[in-house]
């Protein structure tokens, strides 16, 4: 027993790997690719739990028969439709009072993929995330307005963080495999391992390498055989013929709707982000308490699903297959308007009023209804429209795709989800055109995704899960010379140019009588001036500070330090506390040469060699 468990080591309550083991992931690039295989089992695993789960919550909880999707059905019982979301709110105030009771109120939110991966080099807590996902369970069960897209993510991302650690990958792999997590929870879900492999490139990992392509593409197609296999998945588009999508061949000229209808996409999708935030703001201005959110969020979403269509509750898979299916063209501009308005108002007061969960299927959805919209509202309006060769079908998955991007982002995510979906180059090279005219224009004109824009709420300036957390961890605490002899400010001239004569350190830091800092002298300037200074009339050392009110603080990073020396043109700037006392000094170039080392060696952590 003794031999079988040396090498192992546990930290608190994580168990570490055996040695062995830990040494053959750290080292072989086929230790890293088989954690990510197991990575991918466990997702497709986790995924097909999660949908089963959630299924059997609705099954119950609306009376529907087994295998009917929710959003699906055409009559379900009025006082289900009501009570149905709202009760799926109680219980997760309740959890949510359990929760605080036994952890505590938590300080700031549980740490998503992307920010993991941004900020913190991939580590991610699996009790967070377990939490996360059984909130998303609840929520998407009871009918509210979310998708199982951002809890399936969050699990297996989590997942694939704690085995990285359990492991001790270096940095750059931990990230790769939380890309992996998330990669083969997309690939599950939809059955689609190029959108989830290319969702971990764009959205998670910030970037695409040859080094991590392997691991990502097999976890992604592990995940997608264990799902498809427990699942049977259902593609989101079925396409019998090409006639459902275009009435003639498709020429370069069908790009010019595409890119109108990205453009059009990109405007609803920023107006549907801003809406969430609107709801929230309304939330948190009413006063209702955390706990009661949920609740008073599910019986408005129950009241808009009475009042309208079902479509607007839960994720919205079932509702997104029937307006794909033959005959579902008999919808009026009008109609679709009203539907379109109802399940956007429906996300945003469901995520807004406390409902965990994300938009990534409920902007695959709204989608497609903008892209039929469009189909019908265009030739009203410039009747050359009618010209074109796309069907409202074609439209549906080229909208699908330009707000899905504009919403959660990904460009060739989402460009690769209508290759998958349907099968067909060249409305996949429309949906390319339309997605890049969608993506650019949110970027220009709002700059943010859903998921970054929430972080640009909480005071955090994410744009991406590009890998910044180096830089806050490069801090001028970490940088700063600590043994600064400083001179008291009343010192003479000519007792401090003895102090310091030419060829000793050139700044020397000043302080005054209660030692706070009062600003730097350079020694040569002062040699210089005390030279040319007529005979008796000898400056004092208060006339040859400098930088007086520029300063560092320790917890600035090396970036903010290096524009802190550009704005003041000084080679050197001392480190204060709050209270102005002098903690170290900094110079620009030792700032600049450690920037510039970080900066090369996250340069070949991307390109896949060695650090």
């Amino acid at each position: 027993m003794a031999a079988r468990t040396r090498g192992t080591r546990v930290h608190g309550p994580l168990v570490q790997a055996p040695g062995r083991l830990r040494a053959f992931v750290r080292r072989s690039e086929g230790g890293l690719i088989l954690l990510a295989t197991f990575v991918g089992a466990v997702s497709g695993l986790a995924v097909s739990g999660m949908t089963l789960l959630t299924q059997t919550l609705r099954e119950v909880l609306y009376r529907l028969p087994a295998g009917s999707r929710l959003s699906a059905m055409g009559a379900v019982d009025p006082l289900l439709l009501l009570v149905g979301p709202c009760l799926g709110g109680i219980t997760l105030g309740l959890l949510i009072l359990l929760a605080n009771y036994v952890r505590g109120p938590r300080k700031r939110p549980a740490i998503d993929p992307i920010e993991a991966n941004a900020l913190h080099g991939g580590r991610m807590s699996l009790r967070d995330s377990l939490y996360l996902g059984l909130q998303n369970i609840i929520s998407n069960g009871s009918g509210a307005s979310v998708g199982l897209e951002a809890g399936y993510t969050q699990i297996c991302s989590g997942v694939a963080s704690r085995l990285g650690i359990a492991f001790e990958v270096r940095r750059g792999d931990l990230r790769t495999l939380v890309g992996c997590g998330a990669a083969a929870a997309i690939a599950a879900a939809f059955g689609a391992p190029l959108t989830g492999a290319f969702y971990a490139f764009e959205l998670i990992i910030g970037f695409y390498s040859i080094a991590m392509l392997t691991p990502v593409v097999v976890a992604a197609l592990c995940g997608s055989l264990i799902s498809q296999a427990i699942l049977g998945t259902q593609p989101l588009v079925a396409f019998d013929n090409m006639q459902a999508v275009t009435t003639s061949h498709v020429t370069s000229l069908e790009i010019v709707p595409s890119l109108i209808l990205g453009l059009f996409c990109a405007m609803l999708g920023i107006a549907v982000m801003r809406g969430v935030t609107l709801v929230e703001q309304v939330v948190q201005a009413s006063g209702l308490p955390r706990v009661a959110g949920p609740m008073v969020g599910g019986l408005c979403v129950g009241a808009l699903a009475l009042a309208g269509t079902p479509q607007v509750l839960s994720g919205g898979h079932g509702a997104l297959h029937m307006h794909f299916a033959e005959g579902a063209e008999g919808y009026t501009g009008l109609a679709l308007a009203g539907l379109f308005a109802a399940k956007a108002i429906a996300s945003a007061i469901s995520i807004g009023s406390g409902f965990r969960g994300g938009l990534f299927f409920a902007s695959l959805f709204l989608g497609a209804i903008a892209g039929k919209f469009f189909a019908v509202a265009a030739p009203l309006l410039v009747p050359g429209m009618a010209a074109f060769g796309l069907t409202p079908l074609a439209y549906a998955v080229i909208g699908m795709s330009a707000l899905a991007v504009a919403v959660i982002g990904g460009p060739l995510t989402m460009t690769f989800l209508a290759l998958e979906a349907t099968g067909s180059l060249p409305i996949t090279g429309l949906v390319l055109a339309a997605v890049i005219a969608s993506s650019l224009t949110v970027r220009k004109t709002f700059g943010y995704s859903f998921a970054t824009w929430r972080f640009h709420l909480r005071g955090e300036s994410i744009r991406s899960a590009h890998d910044i957390g180096w830089i806050r961890s490069l801090t001028v605490g970490r940088l700063m010379r600590r043994d600064v002899r400083a001179v008291p400010l009343d010192t003479p001239l000519p007792t401090f140019l003895r102090a310091h004569p030419l060829g000793s350190p050139s700044r020397v830091v000043v302080v005054d009588g209660k030692d706070r800092y009062a600003g730097i002298v350079s020694v040569p300037e002062a040699h210089a001036l005390a030279r040319e200074a007529a005979s008796g009339d000898q400056p004092a050392l208060a006339d040859l500070l400098r930088f007086t009110d520029a300063f560092l603080t320790p917890e600035m990073n090396a970036k903010e330090a290096a524009a802190a020396f550009d704005r003041t043109e000084s080679e050197a700037l001392a480190v204060l506390d709050t209270s102005r006392l002098v903690l170290g000094l900094l110079t620009e170039s030792h700032t600049l040469k450690r920037y510039s080392e970080e900066l090369d060696r996250q340069r070949r952590a991307m390109v896949g060699e060695s650090v």
